[in-house]
């Protein structure tokens, strides 16, 4: 066995069995060094956004004082929702590891494939709904204005 995704796996059981959330871990490391960990806390925290990943990507950036991660592999139990997928690809990770995919995830009672539909074409014209264009576009242009100011 992978010795991180082992690592992820023991992250994943100190979440259930401390009653925080799914059997989701996830560590991150960079250069052979583990630099962030976390498990589902969606329970814990009432916060459907505290997968595995999100706490193991906010553990990396505080470690680290940065929020890009490049260089840096995930590994982590369950394929990573489609949330989880954009913090990824946001934080510049490079490379995923996943032990269970999505269908296993289904099977186990999370809805995973549901969001992955929603974002079809035909799902994301249910949803997203373009509102006050014009408003918001002076508000990147008054961001533009900041001459310091820092993209990611």
């Amino acid at each position: 066995m992978n010795e991180y995704m082992k690592l992820a796996i023991e992250e994943a059981k100190v979440g259930i069995h401390a009653g925080d959330g799914g059997p989701f871990g996830c560590v991150i490391v960079k250069d052979g060094k583990v630099i962030g960990k976390g498990h589902n806390q969606v329970i814990k925290n009432n916060d459907p956004t505290c997968h595995g990943e999100m706490m193991a990507i906010h553990d990396a950036c505080h470690n680290l004082n940065s929020f890009d991660l490049s260089g840096c592999e995930l590994y982590t139990t369950g394929e990573p929702c489609p949330m989880c997928l954009g913090a990824i690809l946001w934080s510049n990770i490079e490379k995923i590891y996943y032990g269970c995919n999505v269908l296993d995830t289904d099977n186990i009672g999370f809805r995973d494939d549901i969001f992955y539909k929603r974002l079809s074409e035909e799902g994301k014209k249910k949803i997203l709904h373009e509102l006050d264009r014009d408003e918001c576009l002076k508000l990147y242009d008054e961001y533009l204005s900041i001459a310091d100011r820092k993209n990611y």
